[in-house]
C-alpha cells in the first residue's frame, strides 16, 4: 500500500507548463470557540494529465520536483468541462 499522503483538491490555475495550482480545504472544530472552521491551502502540483480550471483532482505527495512543487496529479476525479447542447 502506498503510504504517501493523498489529497482531493480543485484546480485554480493551469497557466504554467505541466504545472497546476490547486486549492484544498479542510474543516475542523475550533479548539476554544467550538465553531467549525474551514482552512484553505494553495499547493503547486506537477500535471501530466492536462487538467483544466475547476477540475477536481487527486494529488499525491512526492519528492521535490522544483522549488515549490512537491505534489503530483494522479487522477482527475470530476472534470469541469460542460457539454454544449446543439
Amino acid at each position: 500500500m502506498n503510504k504517501r499522503r493523498q489529497i482531493e483538491a480543485v484546480v485554480t490555475s493551469n497557466k504554467m507548463d505541466k504545472t497546476v495550482v490547486v486549492r484544498t480545504t479542510r474543516s475542523f472544530r475550533h479548539p476554544v470557540y467550538g465553531k467549525v472552521v474551514e482552512a484553505q491551502h494553495k499547493l503547486v502540483a506537477h500535471d501530466e494529465l492536462g487538467c483544466k480550471i475547476g477540475d477536481t483532482v487527486r494529488i499525491v505527495e512526492s519528492r521535490p520536483i522544483s522549488k515549490t512543487k512537491r505534489w503530483v496529479v494522479v487522477e482527475i476525479i470530476n472534470s469541469s468541462v460542460k457539454e454544449e447542447v446543439a
